[in-house]
Parts: structure tokens; sequence; C-alpha cells
């Protein structure tokens, strides 16, 4: 099993891996650049090249997560453009760190035909896809339903990767307590949504696991992370979930809220006791 954080990237990338290593982590997600702006980052490529060669040499699994404004199902033209032109900018960096590729929201859109935010979310994606020839994939995230009806559904997931250019280049981040909160998951064993991802083939292109508790009860549409083992989702959930042979080599990260030491140490610990690590 492969288990970890999202941690910081002060003092470069080099230093976030450093930091996955110094709690146990074998995989870590990091921001490529500011999390508030779609602004181009001239990165540096030395740093970026020695933290893809101390996780090589450790066996450490990591991933990018794309800004906050982005939106690839945005109803304003010109913010879908600024979010394509990012999350290039986005890919170029994961794919110098190492990483497996870069987190993407599944998008909002606030129009009022909600087709037409489905369309504007492949279009985007194509038209990153298109432009982007590393191995680095877009990892499109699932979805609460906090602010949209969007994206909550291993269907949605399905279709939105068939239709787009180069699905090739596409692939999944699924995250536990958007599972929850949207009601597709209720923490129960051998989940439905499993199944349907594979009977739909999800599954293989599933890439990695935000693996967060939830603060608030399955269906309520809230996406409010809780530290592993203090929220809603039941144990015999995650040890489903960790335990899962199709899912042995996938990387389940944390973006629940630090320990008294400011990291995720203790968190980690308990997440591999149920993970079934010796």
């Amino acid at each position: 099993m492969r288990a970890g954080s999202h941690v910081s990237t002060q003092g470069g990338y080099k230093m976030a891996a450093k930091r996955a290593m110094q709690i146990g982590a074998s995989a870590f997600q990091y921001f490529p650049k500011n999390p508030r702006s779609l602004t181009i980052k001239t990165f540096d490529p030395t740093d970026a090249a020695k933290c893809a060669e101390l996780c090589k040499a450790n066996g450490i699994a990591s991933i990018t997560h794309s800004p906050y404004p982005t939106n690839i199902a945005s109803e304003d033209a010109a913010h879908r453009e600024r979010t394509a032109l990012s999350l290039l900018n986005d890919l170029a960096i994961a794919e110098a760190c190492g990483s497996l590729g870069v987190v993407v929201h599944f998008g909002v859109y606030k129009g009022e035909d909600a087709l037409e935010g489905y369309k504007n979310a492949i279009l985007t994606l194509s038209a990153v896809a298109s432009q982007w020839n590393g191995k680095a994939k877009l990892l499109i995230e699932n979805q609460a339903g906090d602010h949209t009806d969007m994206g909550m559904t291993i269907e949605e997931l399905a279709q939105i990767r068939k239709l787009a250019q180069d699905p090739h280049k596409i692939g999944f981040c699924i995250d536990t307590c958007h599972l929850f909160a949207s009601g597709v998951w209720r923490g129960e064993r051998d989940a439905e949504w499993l199944d349907k991802a594979r009977e739909l083939h999800i599954l293989e292109h599933i890439a990695a696991f935000h693996l967060n508790d939830s603060m608030y009860p399955t269906g309520e549409r809230r996406d409010r992370h809780a530290v592993i083992g203090e929220g809603h989702i039941p144990r015999e959930g995650f040890e489903w979930l960790l335990q899962h042979p199709d899912l042995a080599d996938t990387p389940f990260i944390m973006e629940t809220p630090a320990g008294k030491d400011g990291t995720h140490r203790e968190q980690l610990a308990l997440v591999h006791r149920i993970g079934g690590a010796s």
C-alpha cells in the first residue's frame, strides 16, 4: 500500500519530497505553484529533477494539485483559456518532478444550461490534452456536490474521459470524502461504485485517491475533511478500500487536518494499521 499526505513546497520540490520521507510516506501531493493563482510559473528544472531522482530512488509516488481557481467547466471562455494554459504549466512541472499527474476538479458551471457546463469541461480537457505530449496525466477528481451537481458519479467520470480528445492522457483521482458527501458511497464494504468503475473501465485509470474522512454524514453534499478515524466514514469502509487487491499500488494521499506536530505522521501510522501493514 502506498500512502502519504499533501506537503508544502516551501524550499522547493525536492524539499517537498523530503518532507514526505520524514513522516514515512510512500506517496505525497503538492501544489506546483501558488494555489490561489493561475499565473504561469517559471520553475527551477534542476530542483524538479532532484525531486524526481529522490522519489525514484526511494520508491515514492507523487501527484500535483491544480490551483483553486482552476475551472474547466466555467461559463467564462476567458477563464477557461487561462485554466488551460495553467494546466499545461502544471503538467510541465509534474513531468519534471516525476509525478503521475495533475489533479483537476470536474468543474463548476453556474449558467442556465447544465449541458453547456459538461461541454465546456470536455472542450477544455481536450484543448489541454491535444497540446500535451508528456507522461504526466490530467487526473479528474470527483466532486462532493457542494457547489454543483456536476461530476459526482462514476458514470460522469467515464463519459467526460470518453468524449475528450486524447483520452489516454486523462486519468482519475478519487476523493473518499467526496464520494461519501455526494452519497455515491455510504462507507460500506464491497461498494457498488467500485463495481461500476470496473464495468465502465474507470478502475484501471485511477492514478490516486484522496484519502479523507468526512465531518458530515453521507449524502449531505458538504465537502469538509475530517482526520482519518474521527469522521463519519466507517472504519470497515476504509479497511475494505485500503486492503483492496485491485488498489494495492495506488497512492492514497490525505488532505486532512495535520496533527499536533504539524504533520500527518500519526494519521499515516493509523492508515497503515487500517491497511493491514505490519
